[in-house]
């Protein structure tokens, strides 16, 4: 029974075997090399690689080359338009190989086949600063930016400085401002600089430039022992006018005294707003006349010999409040104001001042007020900047305050002008007046300010 079996496992496997080698004898046929078509490369033979084509160098000038010649040398659009932006950055020329080297399209191994044709030196022959001078920007246009170089002197030859011109000191590399500085010097000296060591002693002229002119420079070398500075500088001070003081008491001098003792009106009008307003209306002692910053320490010495301090014409405290606010008592000084019966909102300066707030005070309250269009609560009044505070909360607990005047809008309607100066709407003004331009709806215009809590409480104190 086994040899049937073994026979027909033989046969099925020899069957396979020829099938197999029809299938691939059929392949080798179907796919035969001779009649391959000539235009698709043996994929059996070895693809040779073309060596990229070897340049021909030539001595060039990189601050010469047009976009093309660059990529000739065998640089990418973009590595070109880099380098050109570069070239921008630098100040528009590129000064050395160094410089150039540093421009980071180019490589290392790029910058060591050029460097021998390059036309440049390998340093920077003089020292400049420079900054950017135009760089392009994303959308075409240019971010300008002042270039600063440190000029080196182009000297013809001999001169003498004393006949030469703004115009001749430029020509030779000085900047304008320099060259007009060095004028008014020699202007100083009396027209002339006499020696090249007053010359030196110039500051607008460095050592470096001054060794590089001292050679030609057609000047004696030493300044002449007897020589004196002769100028309308140097006399000014002996033609002050001589005043012939007496003996006067600041606290009584008026205008017209203060112009006698050699002030302008000017001055004089600030010494008298100082002595009233800072000092509540008298100088107590010396010091205070010191310190007032229109009477120089030389003036304040002339006069010191002269000043008389009488005690009797101090004013006190109490008697300048009330020579400052005579209309609010000495009009009726039986009559006094009941403040309960006062709205804050329509209190005047001369009832401020009766109350207590002295006149910086009062007059700052009222700007506030009027700046806001009235008082919408009474912190407000206290939080009014530089009052006495404590002085002010007494104000509140006395007098009412009636806000029912008090003009409101809506963000979409409300004046531009209005906008504009109110205190609590200034700064969001601009975005209101563009947002409302296609929305009308307060809601939406308030979540498209974002503005922070704090600031939209405040502004809705004035809004409908």
């Amino acid at each position: 029974m086994r040899l049937p079996l073994q026979i027909s496992a033989a046969k099925n496997y020899f069957f396979g075997l020829a099938t197999s080698g029809a299938i691939m004898m059929g392949g080798l046929f179907y796919f035969n090399p001779d009649d391959q078509d000539p235009d698709v490369p043996n994929s059996l033979e070895t693809v040779k690689y073309s060596e990229p084509e070897k340049r021909i160098l030539n001595e060039f000038d990189p601050n010469a080359l047009t976009d093309n010649e660059w990529k000739n040398l065998g640089f990418s659009e973009r590595q070109v338009a880099t380098i050109l932006k570069y070239k921008n950055v630098v100040g528009g020329k590129f000064t050395s190989k160094e410089q150039l080297k540093k421009c980071y399209s180019i490589s290392e191994e790029k910058f060591a086949e050029l460097e021998p044709y390059i036309l440049l030196p390998e340093k920077s022959s003089s020292t400049s600063y420079r900054g950017f001078k135009s760089y392009p920007s994303q959308n075409g246009g240019n971010y300008q930016y002042k270039t600063f170089e440190k000029k080196t002197l182009k000297i013809p030859g001999k001169f003498n400085p004393d006949h030469f011109s703004t115009y001749d000191f430029v020509k030779i590399g000085f900047t304008e401002n320099q060259a007009n500085s060095i004028i008014k010097y020699r202007n100083y000296l009396g027209g002339s600089f006499i020696s090249k060591e007053k010359f030196k002693d110039c500051f607008i002229i460095s050592e470096e430039n001054y060794r590089k002119m001292e050679p030609y420079l057609l000047l004696p070398q030493k300044t002449p022992e007897n020589f004196e500075v002769k100028n309308s500088y140097a006399t000014k001070k002996a033609d002050k006018p001589n005043f012939s003081y007496e003996s006067f008491d600041p606290n009584l001098t008026d205008l017209e005294g203060w112009r006698k003792l050699g002030f302008s009106e000017k001055q004089a009008q600030v010494i008298i707003n100082y002595r009233d307003r800072n000092l509540k209306g008298s100088f107590k002692n010396l010091e205070d006349i010191a310190r007032c910053f229109v009477i120089s320490e030389e003036k304040f010495e002339e006069m010191k010999p002269f000043i008389v301090l009488n005690p009797e014409n101090f004013k006190t405290t109490s008697t300048f409040k009330n020579s400052n606010s005579v209309a609010a008592k000495t009009a009726d000084p039986d009559i006094k104001t009941d403040f309960s019966k006062i709205d804050v909102n329509q209190i005047t300066f001369n009832q401020l001042l009766e109350f207590g707030f002295d006149e910086k005070s009062a007059a700052m309250m009222l700007s506030y007020r009027k700046k806001l269009g009235g008082f919408a609560n009474r912190q407000q009044i206290v939080d009014t900047y530089d009052i006495d505070k404590n002085l002010a909360q007494k104000l509140i607990e006395t007098a009412h305050l009636d806000v029912s005047k008090i003009a409101k809008y809506t963000l979409a309607d409300a004046p531009e002008e209005w906008l504009k100066t109110h205190p609590y709407f200034k700064y969001s003004a601009d975005k209101i007046i563009y947002h409302r331009i296609t929305v009308r709806d307060d809601k939406k215009i308030w979540k498209l300010l974002k503005t922070k809590p704090e600031y939209e409480a405040r502004m809705r104190l004035y809004l409908r």
